[in-house]
């Protein structure tokens, strides 16, 4: 039997690769100052319904028990923010601010399927909680771009692009007006942020079709969308990411609005140069989602972003400079860096025993569960990618310590073989 569409199994290399990914994102989110969270796989159905929009509640996998069929419906997350949301209006208090979280959780997505989209999926999700300042947004897009950056991916590769919907907002107020005279309302905002975020992808005649309810065309979407003067609300973020030598990999561009409801300003989103992935990442702040999350106990400001791992590891795979990192690593984490060769089988016990003191000084160490041929041995530590052997036979107390790729062999005493090693 096969998986089902959309998800995946890892066998040992592919869970090397995923490993790579999940601990470089790791590794920078604490650089940073950042702590890790999670939250539960199934969340409560209704989370999403009143947080996410209605096109994520669309991609929902649910889960209801048989046993139960009056019991409250849950999801598989989709996504960490909603979790997030809820869990910080649950204890806010019990911790400093500005928070600063991340979390590194499997997410599902009833989606149809595609390059770099899959229906489970890894996600590094970044997150800064009570703090106000255009530093914070400054603060979150650095740690995105050096994350990407520690996949040996450098400007050539990658630009974030950066947009408001504050500005959107605004064009929206002063330039929109219901064909049946109504007034705007809400719900009519976030119709437009769904028009304008399909705008690029969608015939102007059909982007016509779609704004004539509010009296807009296409030109006038794509004229906005296509002007690249920083807002108030963008220029010091820029000149935040210009002082930390990060201004090359920004660029301002209107065309990003993000398709999630609860995004309340400055949004953004990463890209290949080469223009041939789906985004590798995107957000921004939704300053008001916590307030909803608690009926108005609790108003914080807050902004975030998330990075799946499959747009991200078809980068890494098309990129020279990013694939070959990826290679070395794998050469270093290897499952086995030394193979004890028992060559006299009467020796086992004093094998036993050296194995598991080099395992307990820290290194990786395979050896022969049965009897086998010295050859064959030999042959089992190249195939496992060991980059020493030791030999315990006729020199025992003494050790032949061969170095596989040189072929080089040194005799080393039983009581220095650990400090020898490294």
């Amino acid at each position: 039997m096969q998986t089902l569409p959309g998800f995946r199994d890892f066998f040992p290399d592919d869970c090397a690769r995923r490993n790579y990914i999940l601990d470089t994102w790791r590794a920078v989110a604490r650089r940073y100052g950042f702590t890790e969270y999670d939250g539960p796989v199934v969340e409560s159905l209704a989370l999403y319904e009143k947080k996410s929009g209605g096109e994520l509640v669309g991609q929902l996998f649910t889960v209801g028990a048989v046993a139960d069929p009056g019991a409250a419906k849950g999801a598989l997350r989709p996504e960490m923010t909603p979790t997030l949301a809820r869990m910080v209006a649950a204890r806010e208090r019990d911790f400093k601010k500005p928070m600063k979280w991340f979390s590194v959780p499997s997410c599902f997505r009833h989606e149809r399927q595609q390059r770099g989209r899959l229906r489970e999926f890894y996600q590094l999700n970044v997150d800064i909680l009570g703090e106000a300042s255009p530093a914070a947004d400054a603060e979150l897009i650095a740690v995105l771009v050096d994350t990407l950056r520690a996949f040996a991916l450098t400007e050539r590769d990658f630009v974030v692009r950066l947009s408001s919907r504050t500005a959107w907002q605004q064009f929206f107020i002063q330039n929109a007006k219901r064909a049946d005279g109504a007034a705007l309302t809400a719900e009519d905002e976030y119709e437009f942020f769904q028009i304008v975020d399909k705008a690029e992808r969608s015939s102007p005649e059909k982007t016509d079709a779609a704004l004539a309810k509010f009296g807009l065309n296409a030109a006038q979407v794509l004229a906005f969308m296509r002007s690249k003067e920083p807002t108030a609300e963008l220029a010091p973020i820029l000149a935040d990411l210009a002082a930390r030598g990060l201004g090359a990999f920004v660029e301002v561009d209107y065309a990003i609005v993000r398709g999630l409801a609860y995004y309340t300003g400055v949004v953004f989103e990463v890209f290949d140069r080469a223009k041939t992935e789906r985004a590798l990442a995107g957000g921004g702040r939704y300053d008001g989602l916590l307030a909803l999350m608690s009926d108005g106990k609790v108003n914080m400001p807050a902004l975030g972003f998330g990075m799946g791992d499959v747009v991200l590891a078809n980068m890494i795979a098309d990129t020279p400079a990013a694939k070959a990192q990826l290679e070395a690593w794998l050469a270093r984490e290897r499952s086995c860096e030394v193979y004890v060769v028992i060559a006299k089988e009467e020796l086992r016990p004093q094998a036993l025993a050296l194995v598991q003191e080099l395992r307990e000084a820290g290194h990786r160490v395979d050896f022969p569960l049965t009897s086998a041929k010295v050859g064959k041995q030999f042959q089992n530590a190249e195939n496992l990618g060991a980059r020493r052997a030791v030999v315990i036979g006729e020199e025992w107390p003494q050790m032949k310590v061969k170095t596989l790729a040189t072929r080089e062999e040194v005799l080393i005493a039983r009581e220095n073989l650990v400090s020898q090693l490294g």
